[in-house]
């Protein structure tokens, strides 16, 4: 049966820092063939937060590979491969964390230029909507004529308004056919009359009148 192998204090002190990453900051007087095994097992910002921390110690030697597993990561390998392409061509090189932060800050830039673009372009458009929705307006003055509750005009304006349209029906009455032809017919039958003349009653004289009477009580 095979024995398993026992963990040195080495290698239980290792494990507890990478369950542990998360606390880490100043490591300066960690050597680095340990930190090779604890950092690789931090995030981007847990390793960023331990550089900040570290002061005196140039990490690099450690995290730049890690920095560069990053940069790939967020930015794609084909950009990653012109970098390097960049930097072996004009003979210089660059730490993979500076090369990060510059590629991370003209990141940030653009989109800042084009959410710029993108409010100006809404400006325009709201102050090109809204100039629609103006209208000058020309305050008039207010009808120096009483009104009525209802919003209309005073009733003695109605009244004559209305007495005005009885005349004008009244005129168009009087001026229409009908009445004209009874008018005609009333005035010949007056001129009818008129041409008859009156029966006249007989006078009885008084003597006659007397005599009669007193023929009568005999």
């Amino acid at each position: 049966m095979r024995m398993q192998r026992v963990p040195s204090l080495v290698d239980l002190c290792v494990q507890v820092a990478i369950d542990n990453v998360r606390y880490l900051g100043d490591v300066g007087e960690t050597d680095f063939h340990l930190l090779e095994r604890i950092l690789p097992h931090c995030t981007l910002d847990q390793l960023m937060h331990i550089e900040d921390c570290t002061e005196g110690t140039d990490l690099s030697p450690v995290t730049d590979i890690l920095w560069n597993k990053f940069y790939e990561r967020q930015f794609g390998a084909n950009n990653t491969n012109v970098v390097v392409e960049r930097m072996r061509k004009n003979k210089v090189t660059f730490k993979w964390k500076q090369l990060y932060e510059a590629k991370s800050k003209d990141m940030e830039e653009a989109q800042q230029k084009s959410i710029d673009r993108l409010r100006q372009l809404y400006q325009k458009e709201d102050a090109r909507k809204q100039s629609r929705q103006v209208r000058v307006c020309t305050k008039v003055p207010p009808s120096s004529r009483k009104r009525t509750f209802y919003g209309g005009v005073n009733a003695s304006n109605i009244c004559n308004t209305k007495s005005g349209l009885m005349k004008k029906a009244k005129l168009e009455f009087l001026n229409s056919r009908e009445v004209k032809n009874l008018a005609a017919m009333k005035s010949k039958v007056v001129q009818r009359n008129r041409s008859v003349a009156p029966m006249k009653k007989p006078v009885v004289s008084s003597r006659f009148a007397a005599s009669s009477s007193s023929k009568l009580t005999k």
